[in-house]
């Protein structure tokens, strides 16, 4: 038998406490987790901040990945953008230092974390109802928020994934 450990989360059978309904959430969230941090941990704060054929830094992306569930778990609540939250998505694509690496890592895994009590204290009867996104007031539902969040940080992890290699291999070549 494989360890659970070994197999990605969606494999690994429902996540405690969240709905049948938003288990593909949970599952992307704590596989982006994962993915993420395995893809980062060893590389110098100069491959973090390194944008390679003018490619966003992975210092951005592992900010707007907490960033974005932020955001989109707010909109699923019916909130809007506060300041704070305003700020945060002005920032993302500042440089990191070394010693922000490891606080940018565990920032992540909070939001995670807090992303995964929301979900858990969803009342699966509210999924469809209608919730407006940003300024625009763009028309979306509770879950259409919810699974955005985490297909959108999905997208950012592969970006990652595929930043990380090519900040890597120019490390090696030098």
């Amino acid at each position: 038998m494989t360890a659970p450990s070994a197999l990605e989360w969606w494999q690994r059978g429902p996540v405690d406490g969240v709905p049948a309904s938003l288990q593909p959430v949970a599952h992307m969230l704590l596989q982006m987790r994962d993915e993420v941090s395995a893809a980062v941990r060893d590389l110098p704060v100069d491959a973090w901040n390194a944008r390679p054929a003018g490619v966003a830094s992975i210092a951005f992306h592992v900010r707007h990945i907490p960033g974005v569930l932020d955001r989109l778990f707010t909109y699923a609540r019916g909130e809007s953008l506060n300041e704070a939250q305003r700020a945060a998505l002005q920032r993302e694509g500042e440089p990191v230092t070394d010693e922000e690496r490891a606080i940018l890592l565990s920032e992540l895994s909070a939001r995670v974390d807090t992303s995964l009590a929301a979900l858990r204290a969803i009342d699966a009867a509210t999924l469809n109802d209608v919730r407006t996104i940003g300024r625009a007031q763009l028309p979306s539902t509770v879950l259409g928020c919810l699974v955005h969040g985490a297909e959108h940080g999905m997208r950012h992890l592969g970006q990652v994934i595929v930043t990380a290699r090519i900040v890597t291999a120019r490390i090696v070549a030098e």
